[in-house]
Order: C-alpha cells, then sequence, then structure tokens
C-alpha cells in the first residue's frame, strides 16, 4: 500500500495532491531567495499548490574548486527558517555530511539526500535517525530496482518517512536520460515518488568547470512523469535563471511555473 507522507501543511502520496517542491538551487543571498519564497508562495496560494520550498545552504558538489557553493550551514539555515516562519512553507534542504544533519533537522522538513551521496550508509542512518522526512535522490549510477537496498537502510535505522526522487540515469558522457519506467519500479516500495524535472535535462560536466544542460525539455518530461504516476514533481526555479550561480541551463523561469503547474495539475486529474 502506498504510504503518505507529511511535511507541514503538504501531503505527498496517497490520498495527497500532486505536490510541487520548488526553489532556487542554492542560497544566492537573503534577499534573492526571500524574493523567490514570497512569489512562489503567492502562486501557491492563488493556484491551491501543495508546496515544499527547496534551496541549499551549501552545494559540495560542484563540478569545480571555483564554483559558488552557498552561504554555509549556519546562515543559510537562518534564512530557510525565516523563509519558513514568515511564508507558512516547509523546508527541503540537502545535506553533504552526517554531521551536519542534527542542526538540519531544525529547520528543515525533509532532509534530502543527494544523488552523489545515495548509498552513502552512515548519511543516510544519520538522516532516518533524525525524525525528518527523507528524500533520496536516486543517483545517476544506480538502477531503481536497486533503491530497495537504500529504503532498507532507512528503515532499519527507524524511518518509515521516505520519498525517493528519480533524476536521470547516465547516457554517455556529459548526458542523462530518464527512463519512465523508473517511476514505476519505485513506486512499487511502496512510498511516495519524485521526479526531479529539471536535474534530468542536466548536462552533467559539459560546461568544463560546470554543468551543462537544457530546460527546453522540462515541460515535457515533466508531463510525461505525471502521467506516469509520480507524487510531487521538483523544479529548480530562478527570476533569472541566466544570471544564476547554479544549475542556470536547466532552471526553469519563475515566470513559466504556473503555466506548467496547469498542465501538470490537469494531467494528474486524468490519470488520478
Amino acid at each position: 500500500m502506498m504510504k503518505t507522507i507529511k511535511a507541514g501543511n503538504v501531503k505527498i502520496g496517497a490520498g495527497g495532491s500532486l505536490s510541487l517542491i520548488a526553489g532556487p538551487c542554492v542560497i544566492e543571498s537573503r534577499r534573492a531567495c526571500m524574493e523567490l519564497a514570497a512569489s512562489l508562495a503567492r502562486l501557491a496560494a492563488s493556484e491551491g499548490i501543495p508546496l515544499v520550498f527547496k534551496a541549499s545552504y551549501d552545494k559540495a558538489n560542484r563540478s569545480s574548486i571555483r564554483s559558488f557553493r552557498g552561504p554555509g550551514l549556519d546562515k543559510g539555515l537562518d534564512i530557510l527558517a525565516e523563509i519558513k516562519e514568515r511564508y507558512d512553507l516547509p523546508i527541503l534542504t540537502d545535506v553533504h555530511r552526517d554531521l551536519d544533519v542534527s542542526r538540519v533537522a531544525e529547520v528543515a522538513d525533509i532532509i534530502q539526500v543527494p544523488a552523489f551521496l545515495c548509498r552513502q550508509t552512515d548519511l543516510l542512518i544519520a538522516a532516518a535517525e533524525s525524525g525528518r522526512a527523507v528524500n533520496v535522490k536516486k543517483g545517476q549510477f544506480v538502477a531503481p530496482a536497486d533503491c530497495i537496498n537504500i529504503i532498507e537502510k532507512l528503515e532499519g535505522a527507524g524511518c518509515k518517512r521516505i520519498l525517493m526522487t528519480e533524476r536521470g540515469t547516465c547516457f554517455g558522457y556529459n548526458n542523462l536520460v530518464v527512463d519512465m519506467r523508473s517511476l514505476l519500479i519505485l513506486r512499487e516500495m511502496g512510498y511516495p515518488v519524485v521526479f526531479d524535472a529539471t536535474h534530468s535535462v542536466q548536462l552533467p560536466g559539459a560546461g568544463g568547470d560546470c554543468s551543462g544542460g537544457d530546460a527546453r525539455w522540462v515541460p515535457a518530461l515533466a508531463r510525461a512523469a505525471v502521467a506516469a504516476g509520480c507524487h510531487a514533481v521538483f523544479i529548480e526555479t530562478h527570476k533569472t535563471p541566466g544570471k544564476a550561480r547554479c544549475d542556470r541551463n536547466n532552471a526553469v523561469p519563475f515566470n513559466a511555473i504556473r503555466r506548467l503547474w496547469r498542465e501538470l495539475r490537469g494531467i494528474n486529474e486524468i490519470v488520478g
């Protein structure tokens, strides 16, 4: 039986509406993050969107040593806590070190384990023991059926609030491809499934010292994933993607979210 995961006032899974996880790849500044959160909160209120706000305080897996990583743990969590309180939005952020989990759990409703770290047992156990919901990005190198091992690690540490996210699979060098069967295989494990529409169009390392991407394909893949039966869609967005300091090539412009969401909601209503 499919479980339902609650984060703040948002329910993801059986009995819940299609949910949206959205925000910038990384916190670029307090002002920019607050402005985007305010815009997303207004959009969610006007469209009736079950929204989880996502932003990273530190991107420890950037391609280059020169890449912007974010404001860091303390300052970043302060900004996320302010967004949570001011706009009454549940918060998702990713954690790269098990040592940071307890501190992050003070603010985040959902702790996210990045794709590159999805098999890191100590990190998974720490996230599971935090008392928060845990979203695991399926690694680009992991077959969907093998994710049962990830789930068993989390369950073994006492976590029953699990989300699994599909974000594409390595397809040669500097390219990803999405196998929509993955969503169905992950669903069979009994936990809600998220489709990461923006990282699925990423071109890892294609920029030399950064990742490339092609945001043109986000709407088509998101529509297909909702038709296949995902429970939430993960979209990184930015007011001016071309100026974003992380993942600028695959981020969706904020002004395109409303139209895309209406399309996704319509598909979800048809497929149930």
